[in-house]
């Protein structure tokens, strides 16, 4: 138990080790195979003796490998960090949310939206961040029974990376992109069928048949997300589908990451993680009828 317990308590060391590794892009440069540190350090600009100290300790819980002294390769953790969103993930953990982390339990003393409103480079790589894993998403949702010739608003869309692969598997459908103005975005590599419209999801959102909201409302207290929802709701018309990629904590003591990443949402965000029975009173308060609940995946109708 001393050694799990260690493991936990010098996480700090693990999340500042893997931003800077993530920063340099040493994932990336062992993609073709492994270097030694030397080499690594040359083309980054690191210190080759603190490059290599903090590349011995990732390979010690596997991320990395040193396959001879001074010698490192990637591992299948490792290659996470070339992509789908991890890089940016790592820096983001490694910066802006540990210094609210540090904070802990008190909320972050900035908010943080304007933050990132004030920081565009930072913005980028949320946004970036937040565009990870959406294929998995997007099979979840193309599962789904559909009639067809639906307009799907994705509230909170960011880039617009999920209504794109969602429409890749269902391209009966139309999309609508919503999101504040200054995110980060390629319009001409939505298609024809998606369309962005920037606003505010306090203020209104676009008309549609499907509303998509992924990771948004764990972003906000309760009242802030019944604020949300009950403007889908006044644009939903009666029956409109309402989904919501968000996690739904376990009453037991099972792993379960979102119990952790409940705490960043508590001071980065004021925002919180919820059960089962959290997220049916939350609908129900807001006009929406629950149909299913599972972890990843909630679905509700406009009453």
């Amino acid at each position: 138990m001393s050694e799990a317990l260690w493991d936990l308590l010098r996480g700090a060391m693990t999340t500042k080790a893997l931003a800077h590794t993530a920063e340099l892009g040493i994932a990336d440069r062992l993609a073709d195979g492994p270097r030694p540190v030397a080499e690594l350090a040359q083309a980054t600009g690191a210190d080759g003796d603190r490059l290599y100290r903090t590349l011995r300790a990732l390979a010690s819980d596997g991320v990395f490998a040193e396959l001879e002294p001074g010698v490192f390769r990637n591992t299948e953790a490792s290659e996470l960090l070339r992509g789908d969103g991890w890089p940016e993930f790592a820096h983001l953990f490694g910066s802006v949310f540990y210094d609210a982390l540090q904070r802990f339990p008190k909320q972050l003393e900035t908010d943080f939206w304007d933050w990132l409103a004030a920081n565009p480079i930072e913005r980028d790589a949320f946004d970036t961040a937040m565009a990870g894993g959406k294929e998995r998403q997007a099979e979840r949702l193309a599962a789904l029974d559909w009639q067809g010739n639906e307009t799907v608003v994705d509230v909170g869309g960011g880039n617009g990376e999920l209504l794109r692969l969602l429409l890749q598997r269902k391209p009966e459908l139309d999309g609508i992109v919503f999101d504040l103005p200054e995110t980060v975005r390629d319009e001409a590599a939505l298609g024809e069928r998606i369309e962005f419209a920037a606003g505010s999801f306090f203020d209104s959102v676009p008309p549609g048949d499907a509303y998509v909201l992924s990771a948004i409302l764990h972003d906000w207290n309760d009242d802030r997300a019944a604020a949300i929802l009950r403007t889908v709701h006044a644009a939903a018309p009666k029956g409109a589908r309402l989904l919501l990629i968000e996690s739904v904590v376990t009453p037991d003591n099972e792993p379960q990451g979102s119990k952790w990443l409940d705490l960043l949402m508590l001071v980065l965000l004021d925002g919180r993680e919820r059960t089962e029975g959290e997220w049916r009173a939350l609908l129900g308060d807001t006009g929406f009828e629950v149909e299913s609940i599972e972890d990843g995946l909630i679905q509700a109708r406009c009453r």
